[in-house]
């Protein structure tokens, strides 16, 4: 798929360290993905803050690309660097938000993929935006934000105009496209997992509204 597969997700290691030049180089394309969904009052704003959030962790890691080699760097020199001020700040703070943005395109892909829909409206991916919204940013949105996405669902492309989309325009064959969101998934999930993981172990994370 054109717009997934573009940088690819590195395999995870073993030791589930994530090399942060390679990840960035892996996350940069994806923002585009938010164009595919339509909406603009609702979707370019998360467009802007996945770009935002990557040029952030980009900038920080640029500065020393040795002392800032993986993600758990950021995390661990950040920590002693800011004092009580962390994790609601630097690199840390626009990785938290990040990998928000991404778990959204993650679920939805993988509902997808899934083949999870609404059995009356087959061509519809309102089941799978909402499936991901709830799981990646709703508790993280304030009430207006909430119910701005509650109605946006209702003007999102059909499935076959998203894949579409996603191969940049292209005729698709469904099964190839999907066969391709597995491709990207079997890489992206473990990585996204990870960080995840990572968060929760360094008690990073943070759950105020946005």
């Amino acid at each position: 798929m054109a717009l997934l597969l573009e940088h690819e997700f590195r395999v995870l290691p073993a030791d589930r360290e994530i090399e942060t030049g390679p990840f960035l180089d892996a996350v940069a394309h994806l923002p585009p993905f938010f164009d595919c969904l339509g909406t603009p009052i609702v979707y370019s704003p998360v467009k802007a803050d996945l770009a935002g959030n990557i040029k952030k962790i980009r900038a920080v890691y640029e500065s020393n690309p040795t002392k800032f080699k993986t993600l758990k760097n950021i995390l661990e020199v950040e920590k002693e660097m800011y004092g009580p001020a962390w994790p609601k700040t630097g690199a840390t703070l626009a990785l938290m938000w990040l990998k928000r943005g991404l778990k959204f395109i993650q679920v939805l892909l993988q509902s997808l993929s899934d083949g999870e829909r609404d059995e009356e409206n087959p061509n519809l991916i309102r089941v799978n935006a909402l499936k991901a919204y709830e799981i990646a940013l709703k508790k993280y949105h304030g009430w207006m934000l909430q119910k701005l996405f509650s109605g946006s669902v209702y003007a999102l492309p059909y499935k076959s105009d998203l894949l579409k989309a996603l191969e940049k325009g292209k005729d698709v064959n469904e099964e190839e496209t999907i066969e391709k969101i597995h491709q990207f998934l079997a890489k992206a999930t473990p990585v996204l997992d990870a960080i995840y993981d990572m968060y929760t172990k360094m008690n990073a994370e943070l759950n105020y509204k946005a």
